[in-house]
């Protein structure tokens, strides 16, 4: 018997191959760039998460007489203030508001919401804070525990 000695893919082989490659792309694609997208909104969380601190604070050390009002809880910035955040709001309450620039991250056009629960014998210290969109097309793009749509319904947000 004479073998043949094998000289390389067949056509069949290569074209199995490449569609393999092709059904990878398509699905791997669009993932990663929500996956960019969502590293990106982690600036906005993180600005909004400066902005709890001074809340949390203001609130710990004023009573409910001597709050602040929208836009003079000492965080708020009319300009932007990052590669990705627009303005930085609060409003009568502490709630806080941060806008994404849509020019630098355009897949995103809306704001990320800080609302603090109140507590305590008063019903003014913070307990827990819920954090979510302002519309629900951004939500994909925040971090689980920032989705709560109720968060969206807030209004009264002003920057310094």
């Amino acid at each position: 018997m004479i073998q043949k000695a094998q000289r390389g893919f067949t056509l069949i082989e290569l074209m199995i191959v490449v569609a393999i490659i092709g059904i990878l792309a398509a699905v791997a694609l669009p993932a990663y760039q929500d996956y960019t997208v969502r590293a990106k909104m982690s600036e906005v969380v993180l600005a909004a998460s400066a902005c709890r601190t001074s809340v949390t604070e203001t609130r710990q050390t004023n009573n409910a007489a001597s709050l602040p009002t929208a836009g003079s809880w000492g965080c708020e910035s009319s300009q932007s203030t990052t590669k990705y955040v627009k303005t930085i709001g609060t409003n009568d309450r502490g709630d806080i508001e941060v806008t994404v620039n849509d020019t630098n991250l355009p897949q995103v056009v809306g704001a990320v919401r800080l609302s603090p629960t109140l507590g305590g014998a008063d019903n003014q210290q913070v307990t827990g804070w819920l954090c979510g969109p302002s519309t629900a097309g951004i939500a994909k793009y925040l971090p689980g525990s920032c989705r709560d749509t109720s968060v969206a319904s807030l209004d009264g947000f002003a920057t310094e």
